[in-house]
């Protein structure tokens, strides 16, 4: 079992950079990255999508190419003009064999009124290719997490799914903090006997990260504004606690509430609980949830996210993308070609015997 990065204080709470999470997986791409280059090969192209003005957007696609370019990958940034266009943009790079991964940098239509069903977002997001899909948001990856199934091509279990890089970025911390996943056990059972309250239930970030906690064990409330659901043994119920009685019983507390006039008391968190704060805003007053003992805070996953970002990349790269794999993947239709096509000359001929016999039965 392998230590953990994060050590908890007994007698207080600690603060960690995701940083010292991040540095691993950032250090193991640019392995890859030299390893590819070292054989002749491009470094994996991410094309991202911008089509709005929104500060926080251009921030991520701005902190995007930093970290590609630090590690070694390749990016490109498309502006796109009018909103309209982006299914067009997004068309031409799922279809563009130079492209490895695509990331679109939401909100674009926000809350508008939509003719593809009651988001635009949504249907762009279920429009990425799940070949190109960074961001594990898609149709493809959203339903085969809901469903706990990890891989694309079973019975192989070759090509894994991709996971939603926020989500996947609090896991990798939860897994180096202490007291959270217990590697001594079976994938799928790490997380038996915690139980975790996420405060949020967005379909990028809080919805995702339940299924997949709930998928190692764990049992999850998932709290929102209006309701709080339950987690538990592979199934979904409907919760009657309050948020309050659900943080006091959980060991892991994850907050993601998106507004600055939100706050979690910290006299519901428990000593020697987790806390993750995804949002952009801090949802707990930290200088009080610090005195609490053996806390474990982790205010910012945004290191991670990005790693878990590159991580993905790579993985598509990997399984569809790379020379060697299009190469298999050319040889092989090469190989089903002649049987094909002696297939239809079989019948070809066949046909034409048949027609033959028959003429000549009725000249008799």
């Amino acid at each position: 079992m392998s230590k953990p990065v994060i050590v908890a204080d007994p007698s207080k709470g600690v603060k960690v950079d995701a940083g010292v999470v991040a540095a691993p997986f950032r250090k193991e791409i640019r392995d890859k990255v030299e390893a590819l280059k070292a054989h002749g090969v491009d470094a994996p192209l991410l094309v991202g999508l911008l089509a709005n003005k929104d500060p926080a957007a251009k921030q991520y696609a701005e902190w995007t190419r930093k970290a590609c370019e630090s590690d070694g990958l390749r990016y490109e940034l498309r502006c796109v003009d009018d909103a309209i266009d982006v299914e067009a943009e997004l068309m031409k790079a799922n279809e563009d064999p130079k492209v490895h991964g695509i990331i679109v940098y939401y909100p674009i239509f926000g809350q508008e009124e939509s003719f593809s069903g009651a988001s635009q977002d949504d249907y762009l997001r279920d429009s990425v290719s799940f070949k190109c899909d960074v961001e594990g948001l898609c149709h493809t990856y959203r339903t085969n997490l809901y469903r706990n199934v990890r891989y694309l091509d079973y019975p192989n279990q070759s090509q894994k799914c991709l996971l939603p890089c926020t989500a996947l970025s609090v896991v990798k911390i939860l897994e180096k903090c202490p007291n959270c996943y217990d590697e001594s056990k079976a994938v799928g059972r790490q997380l038996e006997g915690r139980t975790v309250t996420i405060i949020n239930r967005s379909e990028i970030v809080g919805r995702p990260l339940a299924a997949m906690l709930a998928n190692d064990g764990a049992e999850v409330y998932s709290v929102d504004i209006n309701s709080i659901y339950k987690f538990s043994g592979g199934r979904l119920h409907k919760c009657e606690l309050t948020p309050e009685e659900c943080v006091r019983q959980s060991s892991i507390v994850i907050t993601g509430v998106p507004t600055k006039n939100y706050m979690l008391p910290t006299e519901w968190i428990q000593p020697n609980a987790t806390v993750v704060n995804v949002a952009s805003f801090k949802n707990v007053d930290e200088e009080a949830l610090l005195k609490i003992p053996g806390v474990v805070y982790v205010p910012l996953v945004g290191k991670v996210t990005v790693a878990m970002l590159e991580r993905n990349l790579v993985r598509l790269f990997d399984q569809f993308h790379h020379p060697d794999v299009v190469y298999r993947k050319e040889q092989k239709k090469a190989g089903e070609a002649p049987w094909y096509g002696s297939l239809i000359q079989l019948y070809t001929a066949v046909a034409i015997t048949a027609l033959l016999v028959h003429q000549a039965l009725r000249r008799k």
